[in-house]
């Protein structure tokens, strides 16, 4: 009878060294879970960043309201982004943009536009002599501003890289003067002040048009 104590004790304590091995190996997967979990999904604080706060469309002017802040991982944070809201505001937003989506530089225009404030800067409206010229214009897009040849002149640029700053309806088009087709919807153009003030006095007495950029 006694002979078999030996193997009890084995049989006994061979459960408690299967515990101890199932929870080391436990506390190892549990490491390597976490060590490879995103960061985000760790809790690690991301950082500070700039995005939109509801859905917006392109040419935006983008105000106090429609940002922001938000912690991203650096992981997944896009480059050009940015955790300060001043550095956005005041800025026109090229493309349509999805609440939530970080509002990174190449998605801000750069030049001055209407309401920033700049004093270098004047907004001018101007109608196309091609309709269908502006119906291919987008807030944001650069262009070439244009005088078409007339009597004795011939055609000649205006202004060089001016910004759409934004387009009217379609249904604005107005006859032109002499009857023939028609003029375009109105388009504002954001230019440096010395230059706005000649397009605005030559688009009084000469057709104008733009090429794109």
């Amino acid at each position: 009878m006694f002979h078999d104590l030996p193997v009890l004790r084995r049989l006994h304590g061979r459960p408690a060294r299967l515990l101890r091995r199932w929870l080391a190996l436990s506390l190892l997967l549990s490491g390597l879970v976490v060590l490879f979990l995103p960061a985000s999904a760790r809790g690690t604080p991301g950082t500070t960043t700039v995005v939109s706060a509801r859905d917006l469309p392109a040419g935006s002017l983008l105000r106090a309201g429609d940002l922001k802040l938000v912690d991203l991982p650096d992981d997944v944070r896009p480059q050009g982004a940015t955790g300060l809201p001043s550095s956005v505001e005041g800025r026109m937003l090229v493309g349509a943009a999805r609440a939530g989506e970080p509002l990174t530089d190449v998605r801000l225009l750069d030049a001055a536009i209407p309401g920033s404030g700049d004093p270098e800067s004047s907004t001018v409206p101007v109608r196309l002599a091609d309709a269908g010229v502006a119906e291919l214009l987008r807030p944001g897009q650069r262009v070439d501003v244009i005088a078409a040849a007339d009597a004795g002149r011939e055609a000649s640029v205006l202004a060089s890289t001016a910004v759409v700053a934004a387009v009217g309806e379609q249904g604005t088009r107005e006859p032109k003067a002499s009857g023939a087709g028609s003029k375009g919807p109105l388009v504002l153009l954001s230019l440096p002040a010395a230059t706005a003030t000649r397009v605005a006095a030559t688009s009084l007495e000469r057709s104008i048009t733009v090429t794109l950029r």
